[in-house]
C-alpha cells in the first residue's frame, strides 16, 4: 500500500503527532510505503527507506492561524499534482481543503463553541478576552467553518472518542460515515511505580493531585478544580503546564490555596511526575480523546474526570469517576474528598485504570488505521496506483466494515 499521511507533526510529543507516529511505524512494519506532508518529523523515520518526507515550510510565522494558511496552501498544491500516486490519503482535520478519503478528527471546533459558550461568557465577565482571547476566538471561528467543509470532502471520518462521533453527528454526518478509533498509550513507558517528590519540591507526606495541560484558557478547567480544592482541606495539586499568561496561579491565591497549589511549568518528565501523585484531576469541559487521561490510567492512577472529556468512556467505576458536569464544584469537591480519605480504594481503582489501559496500546490502534485503509483500497487501486484519486475512494466506501 502507498500510504500519504497530511499532518503537522509526525513525532512522539506531540498528541496529533504521537498518533500519527504509531500509524507510520506500524504501517511501516508491515510493508507499506509512506509519504509525509509535514513540518516536522522524528528522526527515526527520516532515513527509513519506506518513508518519504515532503516538508511543508510554516515556522517563523508569528500566529497559529498563518501557520495552517501557509501549511493548507502548499499541501494543497502537492497534493493536485500527486495525489493520484497513492492507494490511501488520510487528512488530519482541516489541515488542508483537498478533497481525500481518510480524515481523522482530532478535535471539533464547532461542537468546542457549543460546549464553551457559557464558560467563555463567565470567563469574559471575569477577565476581558483582550487581543489573546479574541484571536482565540476567531481562531476556533475560522476552523469550525473549515473543518466542516473537510469533514464534507471525506469519504470516511474517524473519530478518537465517542465524543468527537457525537460531534460530527449533530454536524449532520451520516453514521455510516463515522468510525470511532480511540487514541492509544504506551503501557511500557508509563507503568505504575514511585518516586520521591522532592525533586519538584513537593511535599511528600500529603496526598497530592495531578492536574496537566494548557492552563491559559478555561478549556482544561483548571479554575472548577482550584475551586473544588478549597473545600478539599489536606489535598494538595501539582499543577503540569505553561505558566507564561495562565491567570490560574493568582485565582489560587484568591481562593486561599495558593500554598496547596503547586505550579510547575511545562513538563516533559510527566511519566515521573505521575508516579509522584496519588490521583488525576482532569474534568476538561472538552477534550476531544485525551493521552494524557491514558496515559494516567497506564500509570496505575485513579481518574477523575468529566463526560465532556473525550476517552472518558473507557473509565468504568471501578477505575475512576466521570462527572456528569465539568463545572459542578461541589460534585468535585465531594469526589475528591472520597478519594482521599479511602487510600484502599485509590490503591483498587488505580490498579483497575492500568488494566483497562493495557487494552489500548499504540499498536492496537494503529492496527485499527490500517484495517480500515485496506478495506477502502480494491484490488484494482493497489495493482495501479495511478488510478487511486480521492474519486477512487468513494467508489469504494461499500467496502467498509458497518
Amino acid at each position: 500500500m502507498k500510504l500519504c499521511i497530511v499532518t503537522h507533526r509526525v513525532v512522539p510529543g506531540d498528541g496529533q503527532g504521537r498518533v500519527n507516529y504509531a500509524i507510520v511505524q506500524h504501517a511501516l512494519a508491515v510493508g507499506h510505503s509512506v509519504t509525509l506532508l509535514a513540518s516536522e518529523v522524528a528522526p527515526d523515520l527520516v532515513p527509513h527507506p519506506g518513508v518519504t518526507w515532503v516538508a511543508i515550510p510554516s515556522e517563523g510565522l508569528p500566529t497559529e492561524l498563518l501557520r495552517n494558511l501557509v501549511f493548507s496552501w502548499h499541501s494543497r498544491r502537492w497534493l493536485t499534482k500527486h495525489a493520484v500516486e497513492f492507494d490511501v490519503i488520510k487528512l488530519n482535520g482541516a489541515i488542508t481543503d483537498f478533497p481525500a478519503g481518510v480524515n481523522a478528527v482530532h478535535f471539533v471546533h464547532h461542537d468546542w463553541l457549543r460546549f464553551a459558550k457559557q464558560s467563555l461568557r463567565e470567563s469574559s465577565a471575569n477577565h476581558p478576552p483582550g487581543l489573546r482571547g479574541l484571536y482565540q476566538r476567531l481562531y476556533t471561528l475560522l476552523n469550525a467553518h473549515w473543518e466542516k467543509q473537510a469533514f464534507q470532502q471525506a469519504t470516511v471520518l474517524v473519530a478518537v472518542s465517542q465524543q468527537v462521533k457525537q460531534g460530527l453527528l449533530r454536524l449532520g454526518v451520516p453514521a455510516s460515515k463515522i468510525r470511532v478509533v480511540l487514541n492509544g498509550v504506551d503501557a511500557t513507558e508509563f507503568v505504575p511505580g514511585s518516586v520521591e517528590r522532592d525533586r519538584w519540591g513537593l511535599p511528600g507526606n500529603v496526598p497530592m493531585g495531578l492536574f496537566a495541560g494548557d492552563i491559559k484558557t478555561p478549556r482544561k478547567n483548571l479554575d472548577t478544580v482550584l475551586r473544588a480544592l478549597a473545600q478539599v482541606a489536606g489535598l494538595h495539586l501539582a499543577v503540569a503546564g505553561d505558566l507564561q499568561g495562565s491567570p490560574y496561579p493568582r485565582l489560587a491565591q484568591d481562593l486561599g490555596v495558593g500554598d496547596r497549589v503547586h505550579f510547575l511549568g511545562y513538563r516533559r518528565d510527566l511519566k515521573d511526575l505521575m508516579q509522584a501523585a496519588d490521583l488525576f484531576i482532569f474534568p476538561s469541559r472538552y477534550e476531544a480523546c485525551s493521552l494524557v487521561l491514558l496515559e494516567a490510567m497506564a500509570t496505575g492512577l485513579p481518574v477523575v474526570t468529566a463526560a465532556t472529556t473525550g476517552g472518558a468512556e473507557i473509565v468504568t467505576p471501578d477505575c475512576g469517576v466521570v462527572l456528569p458536569d465539568p463545572n459542578d464544584v461541589e460534585h468535585l469537591a465531594q469526589t475528591l474528598n472520597a478519594l482521599i480519605a479511602d487510600s484502599t480504594r485509590r490503591s483498587q481503582l488505580g490498579q483497575a485504570a492500568r488494566r483497562r489501559a493495557e487494552a489500548h496500546t499504540w499498536s492496537a490502534m494503529a492496527q485499527q488505521y490500517l484495517d480500515l485503509f485496506d478495506a477502502l483500497c480494491c484490488p484494482a487501486a493497489a495493482d495501479h496506483p495511478q488510478t487511486a484519486n480521492h474519486e477512487t475512494y468513494r467508489h469504494h466506501s461499500h467496502l467498509l466494515p458497518r
